[in-house]
């Protein structure tokens, strides 16, 4: 399909956020929790078996800084590496996600106070392959869904508060790692589909969740990793490998769009869900911005291309927005020891 260039305001580069230690190069290596009604904003950014941990104010001019460390149970462990890092907001409460090499940690959203530490059971995978957990999304109602190494999506049951966090479900269709999982927070009882899980074989997963989680559909592999999702409206962008975006209809798996947005593998995709702009880097050092149009008349979804910027030699490896509306963004490079940021004009 034609993809147009809209008449989009531009964005600018604003004052970057110094971390203690730069960015590994992981798949969706940056997550943002927006405080609004404080003017802050919470980043975290993964490098080995550290987390980093910033609060910073909407202007980047304050700034604190805490670390996490990857641990087993209560125990520091230094050689396990960290996968990953999320806010998963749920209607009463956000918890801070950590997916690493031994297993699954859970904490208050201030990284302060761990509640939950789940350990992945190296018998259930096969000789010579690794074990991680990789993917977090909150899913509709109190759970959290998180993906392994083994193909496994493990969705815990969330209390209001307190530490009571159980094993709820494990979801088994997936043959190969869990690369991302995203979910759609949905008023109605009637969305037929609010969860997608990708694996590295670049196959997509998509569910309805609730007290029992139904497969919808399966989308198929075409050759190539899907390494990271996101779901709006009831669409499902996912970035591949090859560079490509693809926009698949959530309930029937068709594809809408596809796209030749970068020139090498894409790490990261974000979307704003109050303005369906659609952000994605990728190893070529470019950040794009999209805009999602869908058309009710025609039950069809089009993309625009809006907006790109060069990172000049950083292979970017997060990109998120830090607002709602998708005004301003941040982005995260392999070995970079910085938060980019940047705003519309």
């Amino acid at each position: 399909m034609e993809v147009a260039l809209s008449d989009f305001k531009m964005y600018r580069k604003e004052k970057s956020i110094q971390i203690k230690s730069s960015a590994s190069a992981l798949y969706n290596n940056l997550s943002v929790l927006p405080i609004l009604d404080k003017n802050l904003s919470y980043f975290t950014i993964v490098h080995g078996n550290t987390v980093n941990m910033v609060s910073a104010s909407t202007d980047g001019l304050n700034f604190s800084h805490r670390q996490l460390q990857s641990k087993e149970g209560s125990v520091t462990v230094s050689s396990s590496m960290i996968t990953q890092a999320s806010w998963c907001v749920l209607p009463y409460r956000v918890l801070l996600v950590l997916t690493s090499q031994k297993g699954i940690q859970m904490y208050e959203s201030d990284g302060s106070i761990m509640v939950y530490w789940h350990a992945l059971d190296a018998l259930e995978t096969p000789p010579a392959q690794a074990v991680f957990a990789r993917g977090i999304a909150a899913a509709s109602g109190h759970y959290i869904c998180v993906g392994t190494s083994s193909g496994l999506v493990l969705v815990f049951d969330i209390p209001n508060k307190g530490t009571n966090i159980t094993l709820a479900e494990v979801l088994v269709e997936h043959r190969d790692p869990i690369t991302d999982i995203a979910s759609e927070v949905s008023e109605s009882k009637d969305c037929p589909a609010d969860l997608v899980t990708a694996d590295d074989s670049g196959v997509l997963c998509v569910w309805k969740s609730g007290e029992d989680f139904k497969l919808v559909s399966k989308i198929s592999a075409y050759g190539c990793t899907c390494s990271s999702v996101k779901m709006w409206k009831g669409v499902i962008a996912a970035a591949y490998g090859s560079g490509q975006i693809r926009i698949y209809d959530a309930a029937s798996g068709m594809v809408h769009a596809e796209v030749n947005a970068h020139a090498r593998w894409i790490y990261a995709l974000d979307i704003a869900p109050n303005s369906g702009k659609l952000l994605s880097g990728a190893e070529d050092s470019f950040v794009q911005i999209w805009k999602l149009i869908k058309t009710p008349e025609s039950d069809t979804v089009e993309i625009e291309h809006c907006h790109s910027e060069c990172v000049t030699d950083v292979q970017i490896c997060g990109s998120r927005f830090c607002d709602p509306e998708g005004n301003t963004f941040a982005v995260t490079g392999y070995d970079l020891c910085e938060i980019i940021r940047y705003i519309q004009i």
